[in-house]
C-alpha cells in the first residue's frame, strides 16, 4: 500500500490531535501541581490547531483515505469545526471548577482529547469498523471522565452504570453491523448502500440487522426507551463532565446516523422511517413531562436533552434534504445552548456548593443581571420561544416534517414543546422574581465570564440572523 493510496494529507487534524494528545500526556507526569496550566494550554492549543488544520483542508469535496474507510467532506469539516469550539468552550469552563475541587489534573483534559479524536473518527467515517472504533474510543474516555472524581460515590455509581449499559448497546449495535455484513458483503458505507439498493426484495435478516444498529444509535444519542443512563450520569458526573456529555458528542452522534441510515441505508428509509417515529414521540412526551417534576437542574436539563433529541430525530426521519439540514442545524444550535445552560451552573459553583439545584437560581438577577440575561437567552432558546435561535430550528425541523405529510407528527412536536416551556420558564421566575437564598458574590475568572458572555451573545446572534447558519447546513446537503 502506497503513501498516495493512504492520502494521509486529508487526515492531517485528526494526526495532528493525536500527536498533541500523547505529548500532554508524557509532560503532565513531569508537572507539579502549581504547573498544571500547562496542562490545560496544551489542550487547548491543540483543539485551536486541529480546528485550523480543518479549516485549512477545507475544498468543498468529497476526499476517501485509507482505502475508503476514511472520508472528508463538507459535513465532516463543519462537525469537526464545531465539535473542537465546544470542546474548547467546555475547557475554559472546567479550569475553575476542577482547581476548586482538587481534581485540576491533565488525566482530564486528556480524556476530553482523545473523546474528541473518537467524536472526529466518528464524523469521518466511511466504513463500519472506522465507526466503530471512533465509538469506543469515545465511550471509554466519557466512561473514565464521569468516574473522574474518585473521592465521589455519586460519580462512581454513575460511571458504573454508563459502562454496564454502554457496553450492551455497543454489543447490539456490533451485533447489527456484523449482520449487515453478512448481508451484503461488505463494511464500506458506499459499497453497502450500493448493495442495497441492487437488492429487488426485502431480506428479513436486514430488517434484524437494521433495528440492531438503531437500538445501539439510540442508546448513544439517549433516546426514548433507551434513556436510562442519560438523568444518572448527568447528574452523578462532575458538571464539568456533564457539561461535555450533553454538548460535543450529540454532533458526533447525529453525524453516524446520518453516515449509517442516510448514506448507507438511505434505501431502506421506509423500514427506518417508522421506528424513528416511534422513537421520536416517545422522547418528546417523556423528556418534556418527567422534566417537569425534577428540582436538580442537572436532571432537569437531562430529560431537557431527551426531548431535544426527539426533535432531531424528527428531521432525520423526514428523509429529505430540507429534513436533514435542519436536524444539522439544530444539533449545532442544541450543543450551544445546552452548553451555554451547564456553564451557568459552573459559573455558580464554588468550592463545597455544586449550585446545581433549582433553588439554587432564586434571585439571581439580583445577584448579577448580566448573567440572569444569558441564563434567560439559553432558557428562551431551548423552549422555542421567538425569535430566539431555537425558535428557527424548531421551525425549520417542523417545516421538513410537514414537508412530508405528516401534519400529525408536527403537531404531536408542537403540543410536547408547549409543555416543555413550562419548565422552562420556571427557571426564570426563580431567577427574577425570588428573593435570592445564597447572596455570596459570583466569583469566577474574568476568561470564564468572557467566554460564558460570548456564547449567549451567539445564541443570541443567531436568533436575530438565522440565515448564515442555516444556508451553511443547507449546503452540505444541496448536492
Amino acid at each position: 500500500m502506497t503513501l498516495d493510496a493512504l492520502n494521509i494529507s486529508i487526515a492531517w487534524p485528526e494526526i495532528f490531535l493525536l500527536s498533541m494528545t500523547c505529548l500532554l500526556l508524557v509532560v503532565d507526569v513531569f508537572l507539579k501541581q502549581s504547573q498544571r496550566n500547562a496542562s490545560y494550554l496544551i489542550a487547548q492549543f491543540s483543539l485551536i490547531g486541529s480546528l485550523v488544520l480543518i479549516w485549512m483542508n477545507m475544498s468543498g469535496q468529497r476526499a476517501e483515505a485509507f482505502n475508503g474507510t476514511f472520508v472528508v467532506d463538507p459535513l465532516a469539516d463543519i462537525l469537526k469545526i464545531f465539535i473542537c469550539a465546544v470542546v474548547a468552550l467546555v475547557f475554559v469552563y472546567s479550569r475553575d471548577y476542577l482547581k476548586d475541587r482538587n481534581i485540576f489534573k491533565g488525566e482530564f483534559y486528556v480524556l476530553g482529547l482523545f473523546g474528541v479524536l473518537g467524536m472526529m473518527l466518528m464524523v469521518s467515517s466511511n466504513h463500519m469498523l472506522t465507526l466503530y472504533l471512533g465509538l469506543e474510543l469515545l465511550s471509554l474516555s466519557m466512561y473514565a471522565m464521569v468516574a473522574f472524581n474518585r473521592e465521589s460515590g455519586t460519580s462512581a455509581e454513575a460511571a458504573m452504570k454508563y459502562f454496564i449499559l454502554g457496553a450492551i448497546a455497543s454489543g447490539m449495535l456490533l451485533y447489527g453491523i456484523s449482520i449487515v455484513y453478512g448481508i451484503t458483503g461488505s463494511m464500506n458505507i458506499t459499497d453497502i448502500a450500493s448493495s442495497l439498493i441492487k437488492q429487488t426484495e426485502m431480506n428479513i435478516g436486514l430488517i434484524f440487522g437494521l433495528v440492531f444498529l438503531i437500538v445501539g444509535l439510540s442508546f448513544k444519542l439517549g433516546a426514548v426507551p433507551f434513556h436510562m443512563w442519560v438523568p444518572d450520569v448527568y447528574h452523578g458526573a462532575p458538571t464539568t463532565v456533564t457539561s461535555y456529555i450533553a454538548s460535543a458528542p450529540k454532533i458526533a452522534g447525529f453525524a453516524i446516523i446520518i453516515r449509517v441510515l442516510v448514506e448507507a441505508m438511505g434505501s431502506l428509509h421506509n423500514e427506518w422511517q417508522g421506528m424513528l417515529i416511534i422513537l421520536a414521540v416517545l422522547s418528546l412526551a417523556v423528556g418534556n413531562i418527567i422534566a417537569i417534576a425534577q428540582t436538580n437542574l442537572k436532571r432537569m436539563l437531562a430529560y431537557s436533552t431527551i426531548s431535544h433529541v426527539g426533535f432531531i430525530l424528527l428531521g432525520l426521519l423526514a428523509g429529505t434534504k430540507a429534513g436533514y439540514s435542519s436536524a444539522m442545524f439544530y444539533i449545532l444550535v442544541y450543543s450551544l445552548m445546552t452548553l451555554g445552560g451547564f456553564g451557568i451552573i459552573l459559573l455558580l459553583a464554588r468550592a463545597g456548593f455544586e449550585s446545581e439545584e433549582l433553588s439554587d437560581l432564586k434571585g439571581l438577577n439580583q445577584r448579577s443581571p448580566w448573567f440572569a440575561f444569558m441564563m434567560l437567552i439559553f432558557m428562551f432558546s431551548m423552549a422555542g420561544v421567538p425569535p430566539t435561535v431555537g425558535f428557527w430550528a424548531k421551525l425549520s425541523v417542523l417545516s421538513a416534517v410537514i414537508e412530508i405529510d405528516m401534519l400529525w407528527l408536527a403537531l404531536v412536536g408542537v403540543f410536547f414543546s408547549i409543555i416543555g416551556v413550562y419548565y422552562y420558564l420556571r427557571v426564570i421566575k426563580l431567577m427574577y422574581f425570588d428573593e435570592p437564598i445564597e447572596t455570596a458574590a459570583i466569583d469566577n475568572t474574568p476568561g470564564m465570564q468572557i467566554a460564558l458572555s460570548f456564547n449567549g451573545l451567539i445564541i443570541l446572534l443567531l436568533g436575530v440572523y438565522p440565515g448564515a447558519l442555516m444556508a451553511l447546513c443547507f449546503s452540505v446537503f444541496a448536492v
